[in-house]
């Protein structure tokens, strides 16, 4: 039974595990490789983990997981080994849960015993040992279908040379296991990560080991999760803002499951005080709130990655996302920063700026903000700033010059 204390999001598991698993013609691309991009706090690792396995095991799919982000101090390897390990071992125990569920979902008698596996784990990936695609040839093989794998966080893995060959080690079990012909099922890899630009550069360059995996960005949670998350706030006799200006909240803050948690705790705090005699209007102003302090965090990031990333940055963000090295572009930098500035200048605060995920690359010289949110808490910031520029002084040359009418006069 599905726990009532979660938003489920079953539509969009079912149609992601369907292309996963079985994918249409448009769909194979998906056999190389999927990550799923988008910012931290929007829900993905509960959703992977509450909605989109059970979808996969649904399927019958050996489903293994594996979180980069939780223990850092682990290299990606020994936390991959360490998923595939408990997942032999739970597969070798009678009566596991692992084992029940694929005698359920596939309807075969795999007898009472569990598996049995003849690769030595204390060895795996050591030299002379068992190598990650001898493993998943034969969990391919024991479980009669598909394996997928699915790593949360996966740019992590990019960060270090274990992380790297552990990516390059999976690419040849993945490659191994499904080009071969007497094999029942697939390994399939997923990758959830919320530094879009690394995440799409693991896809898009040919030195990254899943280059031609298919990229996508995570949906966010919508209208759907506010009307559920109003319902239980109700249920538990407490004040709920009315349902538009909940929605517009969320959306005003990038919509983050934890900052409507406060807004609305917030509001209670509002209701309790008599101070809330609009419900609509105070919700409002204490999501702005929430909202404009969050893009204070983002804005002075920016900032602080000075005046050429400022300009960088503004640039991108107004959607004018290609020519940054143009000479046109390099000229107008220059102008307005009274020096001159070079491509070797844009290189180094481009790479800060891709680094810092604020921006990613969308093709060669291509760039967008990485975070709408972030977008148009800047685009407000630099209208703001206009708005309370003062207007130039008169230059020397139009103080003297008269006018024409009263040159006239």
């Amino acid at each position: 039974m599905a726990d009532q204390s979660i938003f489920h999001r079953p539509g969009y598991a079912d149609a992601l595990a369907q292309q996963l698993l079985r994918p249409g013609p448009l769909d194979q691309a998906l056999r190389s490789g999927v990550f799923l991009s988008g910012i931290r706090r929007i829900g993905k690792t509960t959703f992977v983990r509450q909605d989109l396995i059970p979808a996969l095991q649904d399927r019958g799919a050996l489903t293994l997981y594996v979180d980069l982000w939780t223990d850092r101090s682990r290299p990606p390897m020994a936390l991959v080994k360490e998923a595939v390990r408990q997942a032999i071992a739970s597969l070798a125990q009678p009566g596991s849960s692992l084992l029940d569920r694929l005698r359920k979902t596939k309807g075969m008698n795999f007898g009472a015993a569990g598996f049995s596996f003849g690769i030595q784990l204390d060895t795996l990936g050591e030299p002379g040992g068992a190598t990650l695609a001898d493993v998943f040839v034969d969990l391919v093989r024991k479980a009669e279908g598909d394996v997928v794998l699915i790593i949360d966080e996966v740019q992590q893995a990019v960060a270090t040379q274990d992380g790297q060959d552990m990516l390059f080690a999976l690419k040849a079990a993945r490659d191994t296991v499904n080009t071969a012909t007497d094999l029942p099922g697939k390994l399939l890899i997923v990758g959830t990560g919320s530094h879009k630009s690394l995440v799409t550069d693991m896809a898009t360059r040919r030195s990254q080991a899943f280059a031609g995996a298919h990229t996508a960005s995570f949906e966010p949670l919508g209208r759907e999760y506010v009307d559920w998350f109003l319902r239980r706030i109700e249920a538990a006799n407490l004040a709920a803002p009315p349902v538009d200006a909940a929605y517009d909240g969320f959306q005003r803050m990038g919509h983050r499951p934890e900052e409507l948690a406060k807004a609305i705790r917030q509001f209670q705090d509002e209701v309790a005080a008599g101070r809330s005699l609009d419900p609509a209007v105070s919700f409002t102003t204490i999501c702005a709130t929430i909202a404009t302090t969050a893009a204070d965090i983002e804005v002075q990031s920016i900032e602080d990655a000075g005046e050429l990333a400022v300009l960088a940055f503004s640039r991108i963000a107004s959607g004018q996302n290609r020519g940054l090295y143009a000479a046109d572009t390099l000229a107008a930098f220059s102008r307005a920063l009274g020096r001159e500035i070079s491509t070797n200048d844009m290189i180094p605060v481009i790479d800060k700026l891709v680094a810092a995920n604020l921006i990613l690359r969308r093709g060669h010289g291509q760039f967008e903000v990485a975070d709408p949110f972030v977008q148009r808490a800047w685009i407000q910031h630099m209208q703001m700033r206009q708005a309370l520029a003062p207007p130039p002084a008169p230059s020397a040359i139009d103080a003297k010059e008269p006018s024409a009418t009263s040159r006239d006069r």
